[in-house]
């Protein structure tokens, strides 16, 4: 047989509560207010050593100096996150430089002034390493700018301001603790030059203001490292800033109470934090950096005779004709020596081209070239040597690379005739009987390069082509119409057509003892 036990809800839940109460009926009635005090149990061994660990607010140590950089704070930065601060690019910030110290703290600097760096840097870790790439490409990009500069004129306090034209993110000013100082900052750089891509709406990199201060030292430098504090900022176009803050702004008055408090209120100013120096070896442009130097191993792409003179440097460089009985080979060989070593090969190693460089007179460019190899500077437009050198070394080191010399003002071509039929330039042909007979010898012409319109210039080239020495030549005629001759002039010189071709021909003077030359 089942049972059925029918009870409405209102009598079960009396019950329960009656139940509920009774077993919470000898709770604390054995507890007296008495039975213990916090006091006693604040007394506990473990409690008083935590308690003498910690040291009193009077000890707290306080920087000796500090930084404010009057621009204001982001209101959309978590708690315990570092402040945000956005900046305007080329836009003029105060930077108020504090003595913080104590009066014992420190004396040997007092009445002293002490020499501080200012410089922008990257905020990313994985930027940081990559530093020097990254400020080369913003430069190549930049030519003549700087990243940050010292507004001079709105400073107050600071003593001889210097931008070394080798550091382009940093500046450097002495000051006096004891006087008011207020150095005033421009950055030049925006944060989304350095994004990968650059598509629009991308999101701009942080940066750094940092500020490392020092004393003298024994030597007089400025070596002895003080304090270093630093912020981190993001820069925009200009009032970009402004319109950032305001969205920002924007953003937290729509946020609930509850939103709200995860987030940091907005400053006016921004506290540079402690931090560690920068390191010594920051970056340094190649333009003024030292040369560096190379082993001397031999080298496989280019010859190693010493780079020509200015007036040697066109493809019409020939002999001294004072070195007379010089011949036509080694004429042709020094011409072709002095084009194969200004060619740098395409197989050329980094090491090969580095030597290029510094032979070619283009030693301020190593370090800025220093992982290119030979095919890398090959594959260089005219376009990207004018952005990365400038307009005129960035066209000079395109011609060097090119192999592009100057191009002459004048061609010639001359043959020097003969008397006698050279046995090695006759030609055996064949008549209608097929008997063998022999043509007339070739005429071999020999290329002169005019830099000058002058007789004296053609003189000299058509000199050493014929091996003849230079003093026994008297004068040079041209023959003309009717076989008459015509001294030889630089006007007439300069009225050549170029590419003009003529058969030297010699005849001894009156005397025999020098040379006419007709120029056929």
């Amino acid at each position: 047989m089942a049972w059925v036990l029918k009870m409405d809800d209102a009598t079960i839940e009396s019950g329960l509560v009656h139940d509920f109460d009774a077993s919470l009926s000898g709770i604390g009635q054995e507890l007296g207010a008495g039975a213990y005090s916090m006091s006693d149990v604040l007394a506990l061994p473990i409690f008083k050593q935590e308690d003498t660990s910690l040291p009193p607010e009077s000890e707290t140590k306080n920087p000796p100096f500090q930084y404010v950089l009057c621009a204001a704070t982001s209101p959309a930065v978590k708690l315990h996150d570092e402040t945000l601060t956005y900046l305007n690019q080329g836009q003029s910030y105060e930077v108020r430089m504090l003595d913080n110290r104590k009066p014992e703290e420190l004396p040997e600097i007092n009445n002293k002034m002490v020499k501080s760096t200012v410089r922008v840097v990257f905020h990313d870790r994985r930027l940081q390493y990559t530093e020097h790439q990254q400020l080369e490409g913003w430069r190549w990009n930049r030519p003549g700018d700087r990243l940050l500069d010292i507004d001079i004129p709105m400073s107050v306090g600071i003593v001889e301001p210097k931008t070394h034209p080798s550091q382009l993110n940093a500046a450097e000013f002495l000051w006096d603790m004891n006087k008011r100082t207020s150095v005033f900052v421009q950055v030049h750089c925006i944060s989304t030059e350095f994004t990968p891509r650059k598509h629009g709406g991308e999101k701009g990199v942080p940066f750094r203001i940092q500020i490392d201060t020092f004393a003298q030292g024994d030597s007089g430098e400025y070596t002895e490292h003080l304090h270093s504090a630093s912020c981190q900022i993001k820069v925009f176009k200009p009032k970009g800033a402004d319109r950032k803050q305001k969205t920002d702004r924007e953003k937290m008055e729509k946020r609930t109470a509850q939103e709200k408090e995860k987030y940091q209120p907005s400053y006016d100013t921004t506290i540079l934090s402690e931090c560690s120096p920068w390191p010594d070896n920051a970056y340094v442009s190649p333009n003024q950096a030292a040369t560096p130097s190379f082993t001397s191993a031999p080298l496989s792409t280019y010859t190693t005779s010493s780079v020509p003179d200015s007036d040697s440097s066109s493809p019409n460089h020939q002999a001294d004709p004072g070195s007379h009985g010089n011949s036509e080979v080694s004429l042709h060989s020094s011409h072709l020596n002095e084009l194969v070593e200004n060619q740098l090969s395409p197989t050329a190693s980094i090491q090969d081209a580095q030597k290029w460089l510094l032979k070619n007179r283009f030693s301020s460019y190593t370090r800025l070239f220093s992982h290119f190899s030979g095919s890398d500077l090959l594959k260089l437009t005219r376009d990207d040597l004018v952005q990365i050198c400038g307009p005129a070394d960035g066209i000079r080191l395109f011609n060097a690379l090119k192999s592009r010399s100057v191009r002459p003002r004048l061609t010639v071509y001359v043959c020097q005739e003969s008397p006698q039929e050279s046995p090695l330039l006759e030609r055996h042909a064949t008549n209608e009987n097929g008997e063998h007979s022999i043509s007339p010898s070739l005429h071999v012409y020999h290329a002169l390069y005019l830099e000058e319109l002058t007789a004296a210039e053609l003189i000299r080239k058509m000199a050493c082509v014929c091996s003849l020495p230079l003093g026994t030549i008297n004068q040079v005629y041209r023959q003309g119409p009717t076989g008459i001759h015509i001294l030889l002039s630089d006007q007439m010189v300069y009225n050549l057509p170029d590419e003009s071709c003529f058969l030297i021909s010699t005849v001894k003077d009156e005397l025999g003892e020098g040379l006419h030359l007709i120029l056929k």
